[in-house]
């Protein structure tokens, strides 16, 4: 059984995540414009998960940001491109280096009817997830045992698809194009946060 331990506000000063850690978010809604971060968790792949719960117009959290900012720490997120922009946006944190596992399945698992969290964890480990609690109240001041398993399971399985990604992008020569998106995840989100939601590239 994973080990989940809620923080109100923060990190405790000296935790350590090593050199990669699994990071996911809970808002109350998809609009950054109207919406706002409720969660981050975080683990460093090692079956436990932290939680660490915001009140309302309270982010000062200076060990979690300083994480989050650090460039000797990469950041593994699934749809990092969202996760990214609450971050920016309410904690004023451009997270950096960033590997994304939704954009690693979509460049090798090209066949693939869903790229969602939930098939890759079927698919690559035999886990199920359980995703009945995606939609509930995040911003509740108590959260349920089942919110807090919900979003301990965001986290607790990302190093594990990571190393099955990193073999397969290996395999088919797209290490360098996967890093290259990664590195315009930033960008992408600001982007989204600054109102330019659709394809700029587009024609």
């Amino acid at each position: 059984m994973p080990s989940i331990i809620l923080h109100r506000q923060d990190l405790p000063e000296g935790i350590d995540f090593g050199s990669a850690v699994a990071v996911d978010t809970e808002t109350t809604g998809l609009n950054l414009e109207r919406d706002r971060l409720c969660l981050v968790q975080l683990s460093a792949g090692d079956g436990t998960c932290h939680l660490v719960q915001f009140e309302k117009g309270n982010y000062d959290a200076p060990v979690l940001k300083k994480l989050l900012a650090d460039e000797k720490v990469l950041k593994i997120f699934h749809f990092a491109r969202f996760d990214v922009a609450a971050i920016k946006k309410f904690l004023g944190v451009d997270c950096s280096p960033i590997y994304c596992t939704k954009i690693a399945s979509k460049l090798v698992r090209t066949n693939a009817v869903s790229h969602s969290l939930k098939a890759l964890c079927l698919e690559l480990l035999g886990v199920e997830l359980e995703k009945e609690k995606q939609c509930s109240d995040w911003a509740a001041p108590q959260l349920s045992k089942e919110q807090i398993n919900y979003a301990a399971n965001d986290v607790l399985y990302l190093h594990q698809i990571k190393k099955i990604m990193d073999e397969r992008l290996e395999r088919e020569g797209r290490t360098e194009l996967a890093a290259a998106c990664f590195d315009f995840i930033l960008t992408r989100s600001t982007l989204d946060i600054s109102g330019w939601d659709e394809d700029i590239f587009a024609h």
